[in-house]
């Protein structure tokens, strides 16, 4: 692969339009996987227990590309990581739609886990490039486009369920619409020059370290939305079943609004009251629907959570790139390490607290988080 340095003559807009193309290919690869999870485990006849193991494949995957994916940046560029990275991410996908056993599945897993993270901090490095370009923040959209495309998967995943088409059809297609958009847009990535190369793994400054907290706080909250939201309706507010998912939905909703106006928010009134603000909404959307857990309070905290988690993880993403240590693939790389953390214990630890005490009590333990991202934000220099 031709790692040189080169110059093209194209705008700031075409470079924001192309790697908002390659956030939104991303997010339409796993969201295409996650809708079709059910179908495949009906496929292989797994228990719950059984696919819960299963799942947890990739994020093991995901974390052993942490280290590998700053130090390969540094090697070869984001550009050429990120078109590498798709390409076997999109790729993977279809071999999901393969497996015939556990094994099987669990492997492409794995590999699919590996290929999202380096992905997602090629991709960020992109973004960050982008904003250089533009002066102000504009990395929240980009994120924004990302949870769109979790919608679109969704939809589309629906439709080849009401169609009984099956999931290797299903993301043999997919593949190829992310292979064609490669093709086609790739030659617009900003070609960033390769810096000299370095450790597998560099030891965060305390700035990153801060940075890597309050988005590991605000990923759990994120991680335990994800997975539990629906559970909490059903136990917690006992909602009728056809209005189960609604806050989940809600959640998801104003996260998504909320990524695209994060960037003209945080440029008025600054990143660092930005995450504060973040933090309080997610602990009082949080509060709200732990203190009164019915119907319309809990959809209404839930929404305000949205809004609350939308805007960390990029603006986070978007300081650290700026990072006067290391260079932006390696900075982001490295909060990547902490943050994603969050995400994986978060979800477990609410399960145990569930289990010991109660569900109410688990979501009392997101609000502190909530309260801690907008308590690290206050003390870190941004």
């Amino acid at each position: 692969m031709d790692t040189a340095p080169r110059t093209y003559n194209f705008s700031r807009t075409t470079l924001r339009a192309i790697v908002g193309v390659m956030f939104f290919m991303a997010g339409l690869c796993f969201a295409s996987w996650a809708s079709r999870i059910a179908t495949i485990q009906q496929t292989l006849k797994l228990s719950d227990a059984a696919l819960g193991g299963v799942l947890f494949s990739l994020p093991v995957g995901l974390i052993c590309s942490l280290p590998f994916s700053g130090w390969v940046i540094t090697r070869i560029g984001s550009r050429n990581l990120l078109i590498t990275a798709l390409t076997v991410y999109c790729i993977t996908l279809a071999t999901l739609g393969l497996a015939q056993n556990t094994f099987q599945l669990i492997c492409c897993l794995l590999l699919f886990g590996f290929a999202s993270n380096a992905v997602n901090i090629s991709v960020n490095t992109q973004a960050v490039a982008a904003e250089e370009m533009y002066g102000r923040p504009i990395l929240a959209s980009f994120h924004g486009l990302w949870s769109l495309a979790g919608f679109t998967g969704a939809a589309i995943g629906t439709f080849m369920i009401g169609r009984a088409i099956v999931p290797l059809h299903h993301f043999v297609m997919i593949m190829f619409v992310v292979l064609l958009t490669i093709l086609t847009t790739s030659r617009y990535l900003k070609f960033d020059k390769p810096a000299s190369a370095g450790p597998v793994f560099v030891m965060p400054d305390k700035s990153l370290i801060k940075l890597g907290l309050i988005a590991f706080c605000s990923m759990i909250c994120e991680g335990a939305m994800f997975d539990w939201s629906v559970i909490y309706f059903k136990k917690v507010v006992l909602a009728p079943k056809e209005i189960m998912g609604l806050g989940y939905t809600a959640f998801m909703f104003t996260m998504a609004t909320g990524r695209f106006v994060a960037d003209s928010f945080s440029h008025r009134f600054g990143l660092k009251r930005t995450l504060q603000i973040s933090g309080l909404l997610t602990a009082t959307g949080l509060a709200i629907a732990v203190i009164f857990p019915y119907v319309y309070t809990a959809l209404g905290g839930f929404l305000l959570v949205g809004f609350g988690v939308s805007s960390v993880v990029p603006l986070v993403y978007s300081a650290a790139g700026k990072s006067k240590t290391m260079s932006p693939g390696v900075a982001i790389a490295a909060v990547s390490t902490i943050s994603f953390m969050g995400f994986l214990v978060g979800p477990p630890v609410i399960g145990f607290i569930a289990g010991a005490l109660s569900l109410r009590a688990s979501f009392t333990l997101i609000a502190l988080m909530g309260i801690c991202v907008s308590a690290f934000s206050t003390k870190a220099k941004i």
